[in-house]
């Protein structure tokens, strides 16, 4: 399955469907805006989902419209793109290099981790390579 822009590519992977470079990116780059409607965090509470994104203490970006090329990333305890929050904008940077074919993925921050990831185990690569 392919979707996006030239840069990237959606595949899937055994976490369901995963961001991966079409091209080497070097560290340090501006990957991706993550996009949707700005909600209150209230609201936010009372609503299932698993894309939302806290920009604060009062308001997240509900990520799941599939024209959010950044919803998937995948969580990794060992990532290579990170996210960062500037006002009601957030933006998802490479941290190392990333070669041709490489997922692209950042951490989901520790309460994501621990209510969601967690309970079913964590499937990013680090968790589940095998030991040489």
């Amino acid at each position: 399955m392919t979707r996006g822009h030239q840069r990237f590519v959606v595949k899937r992977t055994n976490t369901g469907l995963g961001l991966f470079a079409t091209e080497f990116i070097p560290a340090g780059v501006r990957l991706v805006e993550y996009t949707g409607p700005i909600l209150p965090n209230e609201k936010v509470d009372k609503m299932r989902g698993k894309y939302f994104f806290g920009l604060n203490s009062k308001w997240s970006i509900d990520g799941s419209p599939r024209s959010n090329l950044a919803r998937y990333c995948n969580h990794s305890c060992r990532p290579n793109a990170e996210a960062f929050v500037s006002g009601k904008r957030v933006w998802i940077w490479s941290r190392k290099n990333i070669k041709v074919g490489q997922e692209i993925t950042f951490n989901y921050g520790e309460e994501y981790f621990d209510e969601i990831i967690k309970p079913q185990g964590c499937k990013c690569e680090k968790c589940t390579a095998r030991p040489k």
